[in-house]
């Protein structure tokens, strides 16, 4: 029988579960064509379950064990579900009007199966065992195929959803596979068990590392780190826009967290071996994020290589935390990885919302010659949108600036001269990457209009627009608030 400390450390999953298949069942009875009820229950649903999250994270005290050790509860998992059910909401509020333009809300398939997206999300961040986050990984996966390939009479987004799943199913085997091999040197599945096997010594180092390298080759494809990213630029340039955010925003918050659980609470006694991956997988995603990005037309494309280079960025937090055997510099390492992934998603929303918002019926607002003289047309639209191309570009007092300070400081504070090494290559990275941020703000700013039409937005979208590019400013003028709760929620993850 189970226990009801393991029901209650699964209640937001067995809620989302439940929610998620009542929105598909009442969404048979729905006529309207913007789908209004299925919408509105979808976001009370999500609403309730971040507030939950929130509450869980705050009220939680160390760590939480559930179902024999396979599920985790702690704060820095429930503060990363929040952060990405919120997300999750903010995308669906962007993407709705977009949506129904093209035809993708004929059934309720886009709620139903983004917040069956969300419990893959949930699941692999409340993981605590090699099989549960495989399979919180297959169901977001799975989800994220479908989302992609949502427009079915769209060949762009079928061929982007063909390539999507090819490159997916490699990347999860390769994940499966070294999960596997890990399993077989430890004989546990389990991640606790996996980590005093390793500690012991008694395991063949051979073999670890062996299945190390394709755990770090899955987990890299699914943050979208060079050399494994071959999927990012074509499924974000080819999907829906609505679904490119969907699959842009709050997976990458799942990423970090198994990321954390496997590396770093699973095998940080092979840290030595994986941080030198890591390093290899961020000067790759820097150099080519940042030098492929400078050729794009496409601005969807050349954000997908943005988002390249992003996750090399945050790589580096990563890599920082363990020097020489002494685990000292870890929490400011992982907190500023995590300060700098949250911010990253919260800036892809507001950019990726204003081109939802600029894009019509028939019309597709995603080159970068299509933003010409947005200020003359929209300034708050335009201004919001400089706001996040100037915080993923690093400039303060955004907020892109001081995630890329947090993780900088953490690299320098090693004490390292490699790391300080990689400090100076990433920011003369950022140098070179601040070009193609700022040729959109010119084109926005200093072009003439391709048309006078005005930009016309749904109440709802405007307010959350606002709010979003709001909140770039706000936390970069005010950081804070946010990187204590990192830093609090990643301390008491390591030392519980």
């Amino acid at each position: 029988m189970v226990d009801k400390t393991s029901l209650l450390a699964v209640l937001p999953e067995i809620l989302l579960l439940a929610m998620a298949c009542l929105v598909t069942l009442v969404d048979l009875g729905v006529r309207s064509p913007l789908r209004r009820v299925t919408y509105a229950l979808t976001m009370l649903s999500l609403a309730a379950l971040a507030a939950l999250n929130a509450q869980m994270a705050m009220n939680v005290d160390g760590t939480v064990y559930a179902f024999g050790g396979m599920v985790v509860v702690d704060s820095m998992g429930s503060w990363l579900k929040c952060f990405a059910t919120l997300a999750v909401m903010v995308t669906l509020v962007y993407g709705r009007p977009y949506a129904a333009d093209r035809g993708m809300l004929r059934g309720g398939e886009l709620f139903s199966l983004s917040m069956f997206s969300l419990l893959g999300i949930y699941v692999m961040i409340g993981g605590h065992n090699f099989l549960v986050i495989y399979l919180g990984l297959e169901l977001l996966t799975l989800s994220s195929y479908a989302l992609v390939a949502l427009r079915r009479d769209n060949g762009t987004a079928t061929e982007a959803a063909m390539k999507y799943f090819v490159l997916g199913a490699m990347a999860s085997g390769f994940l499966l596979y070294g999960l596997s091999m890990m399993y077989g040197a430890t004989g546990s599945l389990d991640i606790n068990d996996v980590f005093k096997a390793i500690a012991s010594g008694e395991v063949r180092h051979d073999v670890l590392v062996f299945g190390l390298v394709f755990v770090v080759a899955g987990l890299a494809f699914k943050l979208g780190a060079a050399p494994f990213h071959m999927w990012i630029p074509d499924v974000y340039q080819g999907a829906p826009t609505a679904v490119t955010l969907m699959i842009g925003a709050a997976p990458e918050l799942a990423a970090f967290a198994i990321a954390i659980r496997l590396l770093v609470e699973g095998m940080l006694p092979l840290a030595i071996d994986w941080q030198q991956m890591l390093m290899v997988l961020a000067v790759a995603s820097l150099l080519v994020g940042n030098l492929a990005a400078i050729a794009q037309t496409n601005l969807k494309r050349m954000l997908a290589y943005s988002t390249i280079a992003q996750m090399g960025f945050m790589l580096l937090g990563l890599l920082a935390g363990v020097i020489d055997g002494d685990t000292a510099n870890a929490p400011n390492a992982y907190s500023a990885a995590m300060f700098y992934i949250v911010t990253y998603v919260l800036t892809t929303l507001a950019s990726f919302g204003v081109i939802l918002l600029l894009a019509r019926e028939g019309f597709e607002s995603e080159e970068i010659a299509d933003f010409a003289g947005l200020n003359q047309r929209s300034p708050l639209y335009a201004g919001v949108m400089a706001v996040c191309l100037f915080s993923l570009a690093g400039v303060p007092p955004l907020v892109g600036f001081y995630a890329k300070f947090a993780v900088l400081q953490a690299l320098i504070a090693s004490g390292s001269v490699l790391h300080i090494g990689l400090a100076v290559f990433a920011v003369v990275m950022s140098l070179i990457g601040a070009f193609y941020y700022l040729r959109v703000v010119k084109v926005m700013y200093f072009d003439d209009p391709i048309t006078a039409t005005t930009v016309a937005a749904p109440t709802d979208v405007r307010v959350v627009l606002s709010l979003n590019g709001a909140l770039v400013l706000g936390l970069g003028i005010l950081p804070g608030g946010l990187m204590t709760l990192c830093a609090d929620a990643v301390l008491r993850t390591l030392t519980t």
